[in-house]
């Protein structure tokens, strides 16, 4: 306690973190005060449907990421994710267009453009979500609209707020990256997601000792140790691990000398982070997207389970989606050709392997071999949340015990003290761990 009492007077005599923190704290307050401010015309006290329509399913994870604005029809109801769809659309295209390949070697002029094309397909795709979400609303909630005014003609203004609002919250997310602490785009999705903790937590707890088979104090305690298992799982995860497996490391070293020592390939476990499954999450919400705004129980069998998260199919093809991802991001992400090119052109080689193409064939393969480890241990920290519902934890609850929204409170935890321990180390003060730095996430910002 003592030591974070120092940590925190360190913090505020450093008046540029000070600032930064307080800056950072100004946005985040009216990000979380517009979430409340319902749209024009919308009778928020009517809105009952819609908030049970979000209570379970995918529609509870969109809600969760937007911070609750989605439930509360919202001007920020569509929150920040129509720009992370842009931006994972504009890497896969970065992987097959030429032209967007090119882009991103030319360095800073390169990223300007990525970033405005990647802003305006924000734009296209805010312009095909915010009528569905109306149409939903529409549904849900028609007795909400106030007296006198059709939807025919609140359509046009709700489309242009909820598209403004949205852009919005990106500027507030790019200001944040500027003027604040950490990366603002990532920051507001963790406090859309921790946002709705505090309830999830009393609902957990209550649900424990109000129900028949809740298990009472023991079993809220046993998910308490779970839970903070699964936390320290994401943390290496996140991290990521810096060295392969020892019976990989061992032979993949080169003979380049640097400092007298001999160095190893920078091969990691979890190369991908946690890219693959946000991929893979926005792939499983195509069928939301598709009947969300009909009536579901009209669907298929298939995809009225596509929609229930709980459900073992749907996580049966999650997982293998997260698999996939995590072969195709690092393939990406790592090219064993041109690493096999450094290595020679350095004088370093692989005992035992030639130089050139053979060098990149077995940088490959052993890629290949422990990329196989950490896919696994990504979509097991993706299903947790249906494995948790198994033990009759509340669904709001179960949220925080992996999936997406767990590996980004985590990532976005760690980058942020970071960020702050590298103020504190540059003006010689203590770090905020005695045992050593804290490492970030190591990926690109959104």
């Amino acid at each position: 306690m003592k030591k974070l009492i120092e940590t925190l007077k360190n913090i505020w005599k450093i008046e540029d973190l000070r600032q930064r923190l307080l800056i950072t704290l100004l946005f985040v307050a009216i990000y979380r005060f517009g979430s409340f401010v319902v749209l024009p015309g919308i009778n928020p006290g009517m809105l009952s449907q819609l908030q049970s329509q979000t209570a379970g399913g995918l529609m509870s994870l969109l809600d969760m990421f937007s911070g609750g604005a989605f439930s509360n029809a919202s001007i920020f109801a569509l929150g920040i994710m129509p720009y992370i769809s842009a931006s994972i659309v504009m890497q896969l295209l970065a992987v097959a267009v030429p032209y967007v390949q090119k882009m991103q070697r030319e360095g800073e002029s390169g990223r300007k453009k990525i970033s405005m094309y990647t802003r305006w397909l924000t734009v296209a795709i805010l312009l095909f979500q915010a009528p569905g979400y109306l149409m939903n609303l529409k549904m849900q909630a028609g007795a909400a609209l106030a007296p006198g005014i059709s939807w025919s003609a609140f359509m046009v203004p709700a489309v242009i707020i909820l598209s403004a609002g949205s852009m919005f919250i990106l500027w507030l997310g790019e200001r944040i990256t500027d003027k604040g602490i950490g990366n603002g785009i990532s920051l507001i999705i963790m406090i859309g997601i921790i946002a709705r903790l505090p309830q999830a937590f009393i609902q957990e707890l209550t649900s424990r000792f109000t129900a028949i088979s809740g298990g009472g104090l023991v079993m809220f305690l046993v998910e308490i140790i779970i839970l903070y298992a699964v936390v320290c799982a994401s943390i290496v995860l996140v991290q990521g691990v810096r060295k392969v497996p020892v019976q990989y490391a061992k032979r993949i070293v080169g003979n380049q000398q640097v400092g007298g020592a001999r160095q190893y390939i920078p091969l990691k476990l979890f190369a991908a982070n946690v890219m693959p499954i946000i991929f893979a999450q926005a792939l499983m919400f195509i069928p939301l997207t598709l009947v969300q705004y009909s009536a579901p129980e009209n669907a298929s069998w298939f995809v009225r389970t596509m929609l229930d998260h709980h459900s073992w199919t749907y996580n049966i093809i999650f997982a293998l989606l997260i698999i996939a991802f995590t072969y195709f991001y690092t393939a990406i992400t790592l090219n064993p050709t041109q690493m096999a090119e450094d290595m020679k052109r350095n004088n370093g080689f692989i005992p035992g392997v030639k130089p050139g193409k053979e060098t990149a064939e077995y940088i490959d393969t052993v890629m290949s071999r422990i990329t196989l480890p950490g896919s696994l241990f990504i979509a097991f920290i993706a299903v947790m949340p249906a494995l948790a519902s198994l033990l009759n934890v509340q669904d709001a609850f179960s949220q925080f015990f992996g999936g997406t929204s767990l590996l980004i409170l985590v990532g976005v935890v760690l980058d942020t003290l970071a960020q702050i321990e590298s103020h504190l180390l540059m003006r010689h003060y203590d770090g905020l761990l005695s045992s050593g730095r804290i490492h970030g996430r190591g990926m690109a910002a959104y």
